[in-house]
């Protein structure tokens, strides 16, 4: 299994703050936002990952995330997305990397305390994707389910209620998803749309659906951003992170720290002289 994070895109509702950084380098509570989803991948067991960046971030994108696991047995790879085409497109961006592997795609700005490991475990072939209750299901792709759970339909944004089932920035495929993406045709909005993937396996009988149970945060705007970095806080998420996550994020912080140190003191013996 391969993972990528999607962390493209201009994040114009976050303005003035995106202006100068990528949304997902935003902090939530203590540290950025992209550790969230880079540790919903490495706790499921997931260890080449691929992260698709917008240029103008992505210098900052390899400051922070270049080298951090290089001695922790994960292998981090960086792609530009210049002009942000609709979440499938992760999957053409990601044609060689994902080969013929199957692929978990992460939104870098979906925060999920449920752990994914079981589902990427046991996911064979087809698609899978998770759906967790919500107050506003029609403000994303929405699934419906009969009463046996067998999904009936998804539809992206539905004007009429279907389901209270959203449907998170988190999906699962088998490697055929790269050419079923290159197929598909751009909607009224000019994108290629996630929803059309999960109908191409769901006509197929091939696509299975995993309710989550935790919060489920998607970092989008002002007020959900300082919500997230609370509920972060209370649940104590960013504290139950992977071993290695944390490792890493101490290193690089302790080296850090070491530099600045180190600065400060050749800049005293300057001064000095």
């Amino acid at each position: 299994m391969k993972g990528i994070i999607l962390s493209g895109g201009t994040a114009t509702r976050l303005f003035p703050l995106t202006a100068t950084t990528s949304k997902q380098l935003l902090p939530v509570y203590d540290r950025q936002m992209i550790f969230y989803p880079l540790n919903t991948l490495i706790k499921a067991g997931i260890k080449d990952i691929l992260m698709i960046v917008a240029p103008e971030h992505s210098g900052q994108y390899l400051n922070l995330l270049g080298s951090i696991f290089k001695n922790h047995g994960i292998s981090l790879s960086f792609e530009v997305q210049k002009i942000p085409g609709g979440l499938p497109e992760a999957f053409i961006y990601g044609d060689d990397f994902i080969d013929e592997d199957n692929v978990a795609l992460i939104l870098g700005d979906n925060i999920f305390e449920d752990d994914i490991s079981e589902a990427i475990a046991n996911f064979k072939s087809g698609g899978h994707i998770f759906a967790k209750k919500v107050p506003d299901p029609e403000r994303s792709g929405v699934v419906e389910f009969d009463e046996n759970g067998k999904v009936l339909q998804i539809v992206e944004k539905p004007k009429e209620w279907i389901s209270d089932y959203a449907i998170p920035g988190i999906y699962i495929y088998d490697n055929e998803v790269v050419e079923v993406a290159k197929n598909l045709k751009t909607s009224n909005r000019g994108e290629l749309e996630i929803v059309d993937l999960h109908n191409y396996y769901l006509e197929k009988g091939n696509l299975s659906v995993t309710v989550l149970d935790g919060v489920w945060m998607d970092a989008g705007t002002f007020d959900s951003l300082l919500e997230t970095a609370q509920i972060v806080k209370d649940k104590g998420l960013s504290k139950n992170f992977h071993p290695i996550v944390n490792q890493a994020i101490e290193e690089f912080s302790l080296d850090l720290k070491n530099r600045s140190k180190a600065m400060l003191e050749a800049h005293n013996l300057i001064l000095r002289k």
